[in-house]
Formats: C-alpha cells, sequence, structure tokens
C-alpha cells in the first residue's frame, strides 16, 4: 500500500519579500519521513484571502494531508484560519475550549486575554484542536487540513501534538554513494541503474570541492534490502569499494 501524501501551504508576505527565511518546510519534510507520510508538494502564498482559499481547496483534494503554516496570530493580518473556514464552507467564532487553553498562558487568565488575543481562540466549526504547549493559542484541523502558527518553534511543538494523531506509512531508507565525478561522466550509468530500480527515487546532487566536481548519488525507498542492492549496484558502476 502507498503511503500517504501530503503538500504544505506556507502562508505570509514576509516569506515572499525574503524578510524571513522558513525553516518550517525543512523540519516537516523530515518529520513525515520518518513517519511514512509522503510530502509531494508546497506553496508559498500572500496573506491574500482569496489565494489561501483557493490553494486550500486545491491542496486539500489532492493529498491526503496538508499542513499550513502562518497566519493565525492576533494582528490584522493573522488571516487564515477565516480563510480556511470560507475554504470549507463552514463558520468561524471564538470557542470555549480554545479560550479555555489560551488563557492558560497568562498569570491573570482570562483577564488577559484582549480583543486582539482573542482572536487567537477563533476557531472553524466542527475543528479538531492542535495543541500548543510553547504559547499555548491552538492551531486546527479541519477535516485532512492542518493549520499551525508560522513561528518554528510553535510549530514543531505543534507538529509533535498532531503526527501521532495520523495515519501514517512506511518509513523511508536513504543511502547516500559519493561519486568524484561531475554529473556528465555519472549520468549515462546511473540511468540504467535507475531503470533497474524504479521502484526507488534515486537523484544526483553535484558538489565542487577544491579537488574537483563529484556528485552525491541519493536512494531512498521503503525497503531497506532493496536500497542496499541498488547502492551496491551503483558502487560497482562507479568502480567504488
Amino acid at each position: 500500500m502507498a503511503n500517504p501524501t501530503a503538500a504544505l501551504l506556507v502562508i505570509g508576505d514576509e516569506i515572499l519579500s525574503g524578510r524571513t527565511r522558513d525553516a518550517n518546510m525543512y523540519h516537516l519534510a523530515g518529520r513525515l519521513t520518518d513517519v511514512g507520510i509522503d510530502l509531494k508538494e508546497v506553496r508559498v502564498i500572500s496573506d491574500d484571502g482569496g489565494e489561501i482559499q483557493s490553494a486550500v481547496n486545491a491542496l486539500r483534494h489532492k493529498y491526503q494531508h496538508v499542513f499550513t503554516s502562518g497566519g493565525i496570530g492576533p494582528t490584522h493580518d493573522d488571516i487564515t484560519a477565516d480563510n480556511v473556514a470560507a475554504a470549507f464552507g463552514i463558520g468561524i467564532d471564538v470557542r470555549e475550549d480554545a479560550m479555555e487553553v489560551l488563557a492558560t498562558n497568562y498569570p491573570e487568565g482570562r483577564a488577559a486575554i484582549n480583543e486582539a488575543r482573542m482572536r487567537m481562540a477563533r476557531i472553524p466549526d466542527g475543528a479538531r484542536l492542535i495543541d500548543n504547549p510553547v504559547s499555548k493559542a491552538p492551531g486546527f484541523s479541519v477535516e485532512n487540513v492542518h493549520v499551525m502558527a508560522g513561528v518554528p518553534k510553535i510549530f514543531e511543538a505543534m507538529l509533535d501534538a498532531l503526527l501521532p494523531e495520523l495515519a501514517a506509512g512506511v518509513p523511508l531508507v536513504s543511502q547516500t554513494v559519493r561519486v568524484d565525478l561531475p554529473e556528465g561522466d555519472v549520468a549515462g550509468p546511473l540511468a540504467e541503474v535507475a531503470q533497474a530500480f524504479g521502484d526507488l527515487s534515486i537523484g544526483s546532487y553535484p558538489f565542487n570541492t577544491p579537488q574537483g566536481l563529484g556528485s552525491n548519488v541519493v536512494l531512498r525507498g521503503t525497503e531497506a534490502a532493496r536500497v542496499a542492492e541498488a547502492s551496491a549496484r551503483v558502487r560497482d558502476a562507479f568502480g567504488i569499494e
């Protein structure tokens, strides 16, 4: 059975402007690989309601899981929650369970939740909360769309809480073979290996050192023996001990 598939939707003008470097894609890709969920697509879009709705609807029908990061804070431009609700055609409002959780972040409790902070307790109808042990403001899941914060520390904590609840697959096994030849010399023999092992993902990634050009051949699959067999074939093709 094939592994579940996933996409990441990164939301935020600050990413597209270059003011902020996204770290969540890298972290998510690694964690999903560990649990056997295949990340197939990443999109980065602006803080635009129509774009959020369009992207959510496109991705949720294409993949089994959609993760979003960004746009669920207390400011006026945090519009992800509203537009995820709009994409599903459901309502959104302040929810009592989210308020209770959020209040635990402040010594004054609910008295500290002003109008801006209350925005972080607005949850689409029927959504399941995602725990946030860092700042308490919860994320949420609507069907197969999982909405999380953009701050990497909070995104990572939410992901830790969420992943055990998701159906997973078979983790990928990876091996890397270093070939001290430029890609032009690697391409022909590597194509033959790739054809013989069509069930594996085989990629060539060039590098440049003071000693010359080379390529790291990365082989990935769900069966360790099969990956090892293909790695041995690559080493044999280039005379690597």
